[in-house]
C-alpha cells in the first residue's frame, strides 16, 4: 500500500449495447414469445434487434398488443425484464413503426399514448 494505490472495482455495465447512449435505433429480425421464470406464468412478447451499432440484442416489447414484425424499425431503451433472463432492454411505444397502445387511460407517456377526448 506503500508503493501502490488501492485499485478501484471495475464498475459493471448493466446495458452494454447501448454503448453509453441513452437510446438506439434497431430493426426487428425476429417477434416471438417466451415464457417467464419460476414463480410467474405468461407469454411475454420479445424482439431480437440489429441495432444501428451492428449488435444483436433481445428487447421486451410492453403493453397490450403489438403490430411489429420483421424489418420494422423500434427505438430501444434501457432497462431489463426480471422474469426474462438475458432481456435487459425495452422498445419504445410511439415511435417510428412501434405504435402506442390504444385505450390507455393510466401510465400513458410509458406507453405514447395520447390524452383521450
Amino acid at each position: 500500500l506503500t508503493r501502490y494505490k488501492r485499485v478501484k472495482k471495475e464498475r459493471r455495465c448493466k446495458t452494454p449495447a447501448l454503448m453509453s447512449n441513452p437510446q438506439l435505433k434497431g430493426v426487428c429480425v425476429k417477434v416471438f414469445t417466451r415464457t417467464p421464470k419460476k414463480p410467474n406464468s405468461a407469454i411475454r412478447k420479445v424482439a431480437k434487434l440489429r441495432l444501428s451499432n451492428k449488435k444483436v440484442v433481445e428487447s421486451y416489447i410492453p403493453g397490450e398488443g403489438h403490430s411489429l414484425q420483421e424489418y420494422s424499425v423500434v427505438l430501444m431503451r434501457g432497462g431489463r425484464v426480471p422474469d426474462l433472463p438475458g432481456v435487459k432492454y425495452h422498445c419504445v411505444r410511439g415511435k417510428y413503426d412501434f405504435k402506442e397502445v390504444k385505450n390507455r387511460k393510466t401510465s400513458r407517456s410509458k406507453y405514447g399514448a395520447k390524452k383521450q377526448k
